[in-house]
């Protein structure tokens, strides 16, 4: 653990939260921010946001954007990756019987946003199966192989939520723009967890959230354009700031509460504080930890189970028979909150339930411990 886990977030200290991925933590400090921005924009509202309230969100997105190895001029600032996947949609001139590829490890609210946009403009929806374990080439080849004449639109996840790995995204978006095909990478795990995701990988839109790994409060995500797509962008909703374009014209939604857009740097500045690099090593080492001492409860072979050094979540398949199905698996899930006292993200993903373990810095090995020692159980 890096700090004192009770004193840097007010998670409950009776439950072991390996499930970080999900919702994040928001550190106690970018709690108070935030607290600070309210009460500010609860004085005044006028004045909070009549007097320059664009050019603080301006100046929240240069912030994020230098984080991110990203143009700010090029990157806007939205509540959620799914607010950020309707815009990207939209922006894309999809029209009948051209098609949209996705993968069987996408998320599945990302999967049905393309699915609605697909029906609406008469496009089809393919999707492209991947092994779990398939290696860069073999997932580049898949995606390339399911290119057609009509493709117009490739979604691939930088870090996919399921199964816990790395897709080759900077090679992809090479192939696939040299085959025509315009991509969209769901990073929605990358901000804090990989450094300077956005930089280099040519994707046209990349869409990252900022409350699972780097300490903002929820929820801030960052939508960044290719430069061809940023005079085509719409918001979702038109308001004030339309005449201004993109990202401006995207980020301003009336009165919303920027609070936590304009708490970000907040969540930014305690990453610094604690030493980035040492919480990437930290955070990496502890869930193979994880991963290695609850599938050795579980009598399996941890050699065996899939697991990237650079990131901070693995998995572990279960018996089929713990959960058959996605509302077993929601059942177990809540079973292992109740019982044990661990929040863990239990996922059905080509017929089985795959457990994923999540570390940051608020854990330590005991909270796996605890984990390993009561699953066997439960699951029996």
């Amino acid at each position: 653990m890096i700090g004192d886990r009770n004193e840097l977030f007010s998670l409950d200290p009776e439950v072991a939260h390996l499930n970080n991925g999900s919702f994040g933590a928001v550190p106690r400090q970018v709690q108070r921010a935030q607290d600070l921005l309210r009460a500010e924009m609860d004085r005044n509202p006028m004045r909070f946001f009549t007097r320059g309230l664009p050019a603080r969100i301006a100046d929240a997105r240069r912030q994020v954007a230098d984080f991110l190895g990203a143009a700010p001029g090029l990157t806007a600032l939205l509540p959620n990756v799914t607010a950020a996947t309707s815009v990207a949609l939209g922006t894309i001139d999809l029209g009948p019987g051209e098609e949209v590829l996705v993968t069987d490890h996408g998320y599945a609210a990302v999967t049905s946003a393309c699915a609605r946009r697909c029906r609406e403009a008469g496009a089809t929806l393919t999707e492209v199966s991947i092994p779990f374990a398939a290696t860069d080439d073999e997932v580049t080849a898949a995606m390339l192989g399911a290119v057609g004449p009509r493709t117009r639109l490739a979604v691939v996840d930088h870090v996919t939520s399921h199964t816990a790995r790395t897709l080759p995204v900077r090679r992809l978006c090479a192939e696939l723009a040299r085959a025509g095909v315009a991509v969209l990478v769901d990073a929605a795990h990358a901000p804090g967890m990989l450094p300077e995701p956005v930089a280099g990988t040519g994707a046209d839109f990349w869409i990252g959230n900022l409350h699972k790994w780097a300490f903002s409060p929820r929820s801030v995500a960052a939508l960044v354009v290719a430069p061809r797509w940023r005079s085509s962008v719409r918001p979702l909703a038109l308001s004030y700031e339309d005449s201004m374009g993109f990202p401006a014209a995207v980020e301003w939604q009336g009165t919303l509460d920027y609070t936590a857009l304009l708490a970000a740097p907040a969540g930014l500045a305690m990453l610094a504080e604690l030493g980035l690099p040492a919480m990437r090593r930290h955070n990496s080492a502890l869930a193979a930890y994880g991963q290695r001492v609850v599938a050795e409860a579980l009598d399996l072979d941890p050699a065996g189970l899939p697991g990237e050094e650079a990131l901070a979540m693995r998995v572990i398949p279960l018996p089929v028979a713990a959960a058959p199905d996605e509302a077993s698996a929601v059942a177990l899930r809540e079973r292992i909150a109740d019982e044990l006292r661990c929040e863990v993200a239990l996922n059905f993903w080509r017929g089985r339930p795959l457990l994923r373990l999540s570390a940051q810095v608020y854990n330590d090995e005991a909270d796996f411990d605890r984990l390993a020692a009561g699953l066997p159980g439960l699951l029996r």
